[in-house]
């Protein structure tokens, strides 16, 4: 423990002050997380609303500048990891279990209920898959190659540690290694926490809706709690590992156990309309993409109430994974160009994205529209296990999806702890396993307690109210990197016109 920092301390007192909370008066916590969700979502969704679309004019702006071709390293520096296996890494630790949880139910539950509207209709599926394209594409995704691209060119250019802070030195100077320092640190260690607990809940979740359609378990908190002990466990000892054992081989597992559930329902189901429907949906999202990411709907409160559930959430949730994920893909991503780099992070998982949302909440909308299923009626939980009994091989995809729910699960905790580990012992490549030990135990324990304080309700507030102070961290890093760059490329056009002058 010798590593460690006063973020780690004031952090983890903190993280203990909460869950204590959570397991004295759950009831109390519920009460002040619904009050606060209520006060961000009403009062600064069009904050949330900028800022996600600044990030992704930004990351557009970063492929196509003069900055494309600086390096994340010294110019000799070659990659660490494969394309192949780098792009596996990043994409598991990024949004693994929401796509199994999401990938039915949320298509289906904007077409049963859409933002604009009736439900129900054809013109209720194509909004409906515009709309899930656009939490889960490019905005997210831009969202997170900014601020790794930010964390992995002070790493592995300036030398400087894998800090938030860190980052902020040529704004701040010396004043990050004191108290704003800390406070910045400590802020991303809780939007970690709070951030990667809603995903480990919603794992739980369905694992337990899933073992329940299986083997009849039932669906309740206490086989969750049961379910968060075993993963933990498992996470744990993965995380003693290290990043080249257990969460590479992790990651590949996840990537090829993904392709082959994404392929089995794919051709089991109807084939030709879902791929139609993919094309048509995705030029729609194209074509739609600034007035979905800036609609707020102000006349409307039944319009705008959908947006702050839905649109404004997934912002939040983005901007507290961010320093999770960023962290995570800065770390795997030494040697590779900005260009290259934003590229990579921005473009190839929103089409993964798009791709798999259309295929399972396309088969979905079809069993709706043609078949008169009743999809829509399920839980978030349940919808996805719910369409596989009307395809052949249920059982075999129904197994299948546990195991890659686990293990998206473990690999998501894992990186978790490894994240908040470099957060939280002056931003080692390295930490301790007792340092990343205790960080799971805390993540599964904050998992616990919001599930036990208002489930989904209470793990949403945590993600919204933990991202409002992390956004301006965060535009404040943009501007840092901004100034490097300019920087840098000043420096380099000082040296050509000396070296040209000998």
């Amino acid at each position: 423990m010798k590593q460690v920092t006063k973020v780690f301390w004031i952090s983890l007192v903190i993280s203990i002050i909460f869950v204590l909370w959570g397991v004295i008066s759950p009831k109390m916590l519920e009460s002040v997380m619904s009050v606060s969700k209520s006060f961000f979502l009403v009062n600064f969704g069009w904050y949330y609303q900028l800022i996600a679309s600044f990030f992704l004019i930004f990351a557009i702006f970063l492929i196509f500048s003069r900055y494309g071709k600086i390096k994340l390293g010294k110019d000799e520096d070659k990659p660490e990891f494969s394309r192949p296996t780098w792009f596996a890494m990043l994409f598991s630790a990024g949004m693994g279990i929401g796509l199994l949880f999401f990938g039915v139910s949320e298509p289906i539950s904007h077409f049963s209920s859409p933002p604009v509207g009736e439900g129900g209709t054809v013109q209720a599926a194509s909004t409906a898959l515009r709309y899930t394209y656009l939490h889960w594409g490019f905005h997210a995704w831009a969202i997170y190659a900014t601020i790794a691209l930010v964390l992995a060119y002070y790493k592995f250019r300036k030398g400087l540690p894998g800090l938030m802070s860190a980052t902020l030195y040529p704004v701040l100077g010396e004043r990050v290694k004191g108290p704003i320092g800390q406070v910045i640190d400590t802020i991303a260690v809780f939007a970690t926490i709070f951030g990667v607990a809603a995903s480990l809940g919603l794992g739980a979740a369905q694992i337990n809706a899933g073992v329940s359609y299986v083997f009849g378990i039932p669906n309740n908190f206490t086989v969750q709690l049961i379910i968060i002990g075993i993963v933990t466990l498992l996470y744990l000892i993965s995380a003693g590992t290290g990043i080249r054992k257990g969460i590479k081989y992790l990651s590949n597992a996840n990537l090829v156990l993904a392709l082959l559930v994404f392929f089995l329902f794919l051709f089991m189901g109807p084939t030709v309309f879902l791929l139609n429907l993919m094309v048509t949906t995705f030029g729609g999202y194209i074509q739609n993409l600034p007035s979905l990411g800036l609609r707020l709907a102000p006349f409307n409160k039944t319009d705008a109430a959908w947006v702050q559930d839905w649109t404004i959430f997934y912002w939040a949730w983005w901007i507290a994974w961010a320093p999770f994920v960023g962290t995570f893909i800065a770390r795997v991503s030494k040697g590779r160009t900005v260009r290259e780099f934003v590229i990579a992070v921005l473009v190839i998982p929103t089409i993964v994205c798009v791709i798999w949302f259309a295929v399972f909440g396309g088969t979905g909308i079809y069993m709706e529209i043609f078949q008169n299923v009743k999809v829509s009626e399920q839980s978030l939980e349940t919808a996805l296990f719910f369409v596989y009994q009307q395809l052949p091989l249920a059982m075999v995809l129904i197994v299948l999806t546990l195991f890659l729910i686990s293990t998206f699960f473990i690999t998501s905790a894992d990186s978790a702890t490894f994240v908040l580990g470099m957060q939280t012992t002056n931003g080692s490549l390295n930490p301790p396993n007792s340092v990343k030990i205790i960080w799971g135990l805390v993540l599964s324990a904050s998992a616990i307690v919001l599930m036990l304080s208002g489930g989904l309700n209470a793990m949403q507030t945590a993600i919204i109210v933990s991202a409002f102070p992390l956004s301006f961290v965060l535009l404040l890093m943009v501007y840092s990197l901004l100034k490097s760059f300019r920087e840098e490329v000043k420096s380099k056009k000082k040296k050509h016109v000396q070296q040209q002058k000998v």
